[in-house]
């Protein structure tokens, strides 16, 4: 899928990346989401996204298993990428690529989280740098895929339940109320840890 128009990040920085959850971190959740129309972009997720656009590469890693189950197919599917990739434009935020899994969860593959294969890929045929990277997501398997692939994991718990639930050695980096505040942090850590992702003057908020 080409991106959506942004803002791009300095040429130095683009092996650099935020991959991102779709449901419940960026889109408000919507069960097996299956039309354009019931898109809705979280608060704070645009500008936020816009944001790391200008340090980072921003890819969505998801999972789909609605197109397996015959709840939407492929072709709708990229409908109402399409939509949220126009809905992130009006704002200047993008992203660079989509990686989804349409596979049901009894087939074992791969791509599905929490294993990493998705991000894998998309490190693999976009030469990221994944050490250098994050992922922001509101589940734990969000994080147990971040971690399988050797990035960082930020969490997104507006009402810190999987805080106070977290199983033994599934620690995030962070966690987040929202993603504007994961969108922070991660700039912040970045510059603390003196990668080459944040040059220029310290980080403001976005609005």
């Amino acid at each position: 899928m080409p991106p959506a128009p942004r803002r791009p990040c300095s040429e130095e920085t683009t092996n650099r990346t935020v991959f991102l959850d779709r449901d419940g971190t960026i889109l408000r959740d919507v069960p097996y989401c299956s039309r354009p129309e019931d898109v809705e972009l979280l608060p704070g997720v645009s500008r936020g996204i816009a944001y790391l656009n200008e340090h980072f590469k921003v890819v969505l890693v998801t999972n789909q298993s609605g197109v397996a189950r015959g709840y939407f197919t492929e072709e709708m599917l990229d409908r109402i990428h399409q939509h949220m990739l126009r809905e992130l434009a009006r704002e200047g935020a993008g992203v660079d690529a989509i990686y989804y899994c349409p596979h049901h969860p009894d087939e074992g593959c791969e791509c599905r989280k929490p294993r990493p294969g998705l991000i894998l890929a998309a490190a693999e045929e976009m030469a990221i740098d994944l050490p250098n990277s994050y992922f922001v997501g509101d589940q734990l398997q969000d994080m147990a895929a971040a971690r399988e692939a050797g990035c960082r994991g930020v969490l997104i718990d507006d009402l810190f339940y999987i805080k106070r639930n977290l199983p033994r050695g599934a620690s995030p980096e962070y966690i987040a109320p929202d993603f504007r505040t994961g969108a922070l942090w991660i700039m912040a850590h970045a510059r603390s840890h003196g990668l080459e992702t944040v040059p220029g003057p310290a980080p403001q908020p976005p609005l």
